[in-house]
């Protein structure tokens, strides 16, 4: 196993109770061990904690081990006509242009009908995945005569569920043995309502496992192996292709006008094309949908979601034809141009973070307190604006421009300019190109001169 030649020399040991230690003590183990006991280092552990120690508790307890808080501007897109209703989004993200890309997108479209947005259904997934080593047809006999009582058995967890309109939609057995011998599954769809939902699932699906591997071993049809059903595990599914929001915009064509150096007819086209190139071509779609994340994992992020289970679901959602492709898609009919988002996104607005951290209590108040499909519409609709001001940029001035105008700051901020630096070369590269390397020239020849 290769070991850092630093780290080596030390002949650091294992820690044994780490996660018992308190935070302080955590912190000087860390600041011994690894960070040379630099004063510099744990100031900064310590800079980010909130100085009211009962908030700084509650964050310290979303997880485990922690040694500080890792801040990420919370910012907001204004200016979003979302069904007649104009919202403020906001966004959670670090990424230089993404909120005055989603902004600009929201004022272009605001003065053009705005955007419509519609939940297709709220279907979602759990699997019991487990082996049976014996004659499929009475494994298909045996289901459907325990199907009532899994259902019966989940009644103490699902009751409070369906009393909101939700539950357990169905339970269907699945043969994948063409896959991997003796492999089976019980598939699961639920409606979780304004809940995420996970632990619901999973709940459910632990207890329809239990039952189910219990009543196997009574079944009289079964043989002795046949009643031995392994469990191999109880798990949601993040991949949610029927948990799925449409998002869309359209206009007359001539309304696609503002920007001066191209027609609307060529902008259209070639905007057009730029999808298309996205639906069919992997290595640009990648980029294309990363694009689309950026606006919808900064809502996702600042409304206390999980941003990692919306990542995985909506990347299998591309690939769902077997080709990873664009997330969104352009027409130009009977001189309507029409662009459009369909996304798979199981989203909560009770439960988990959205009633424990401050800010995505503020977020989720910011944007009226909505429902789950609510928040799955202007979810949608951020990607879906973020991709349309991408795809404007590329298809006209490129995306350098914009980006590094706003990444400029970061570069200032790198290398220490002053405020009145600052002023100066914001001032400078309003008609210069930026680069990191252009940018930190004009620095030095103003500190020169």
């Amino acid at each position: 196993m290769f070991v850092s030649s630093k780290l080596a020399s030390k002949m650091i040991k294992p820690i044994s109770g780490f996660s018992r230690l308190s935070k302080k003590e955590k912190i000087d183990w860390l600041a011994e061990t690894y960070l040379k006991n630099s004063p510099e280092d744990v100031a900064v552990l310590r800079q980010y904690w909130n100085e009211d120690s009962s908030l700084q508790q509650l964050h310290d307890e979303f997880t485990e081990n922690t040694l500080s808080n890792f801040y990420l501007p919370f910012g907001l897109a204004p200016n979003f006509l979302i069904n007649g209703d104009l919202l403020a989004i906001p966004m959670a993200i670090e990424e230089s242009s993404v909120i005055a890309a989603a902004s600009k997108a929201a004022k272009f479209w605001g003065s053009r009908g705005g955007f419509k947005a519609e939940v297709i259904d709220t279907k979602k997934i759990g699997q019991v995945h487990f082996n049976f080593f014996g004659n499929k047809k009475k494994l298909e006999s045996f289901f459907e005569s325990v199907k009532p009582k899994l259902l019966e058995a989940a009644k103490p967890i699902t009751r409070n569920m369906e009393k909101r309109g939700g539950g357990v939609l169905a339970i269907n057995l699945k043969d994948k043995t063409a896959e991997i011998p003796n492999y089976y599954q019980l598939h699961c769809e639920f409606e979780t309502k304004d809940s995420m939902g996970a632990n619901f699932i999973n709940s459910c699906l632990e207890k329809f496992a239990e039952v189910f591997r219990d009543q196997a071993k009574n079944y009289t049809d079964f043989s002795s192996e046949e009643k031995d059903i392994e469990i191999i595990m109880s798990i949601l599914s993040n991949y949610v292709p029927e948990c799925l929001v449409r998002a869309e915009v359209s206009c007359p064509i001539e309304k696609l006008d503002e920007n001066k150096d191209i027609n609307a007819e060529d902008f259209a086209k070639k905007f057009i094309q730029a999808i298309n190139i996205a639906e069919v071509e992997p290595y640009r779609a990648v980029t294309h949908n990363k694009g689309i994340m950026n606006g919808i994992d900064a809502v996702v992020l600042a409304t206390g979601n999980d941003f990692r289970a919306v990542e995985s679901g909506v990347h299998a959602y591309a690939s769902r034809n077997g080709k990873y492709s664009s997330l969104t898609h352009a027409s130009l009919e009977n001189g309507i141009f029409k662009f459009w988002i369909e996304v798979p996104l199981a989203l909560g607005t009770v439960g988990g973070l959205t009633s424990l951290h401050p800010l995505v209590k503020l977020a989720l108040d910011i944007l009226q307190k909505p429902s789950a499909k609510e928040l799955m519409k202007v979810v949608a609709v951020a990607g879906l604006a973020q991709n349309f001001a991408a795809i404007n940029s590329l298809t006209t001035t490129g995306i350098q421009q914009g980006h590094m105008k706003m990444h400029l700051m970061n570069i200032l901020n790198q290398h220490g300019a002053t405020e009145d630096e600052k002023k100066i070369l914001t001032k400078h590269f309003t008609k210069h190109t930026v680069t990191h390397s252009s940018a930190v020239e004009e620095l030095k020849k103003l500190r020169n001169s």
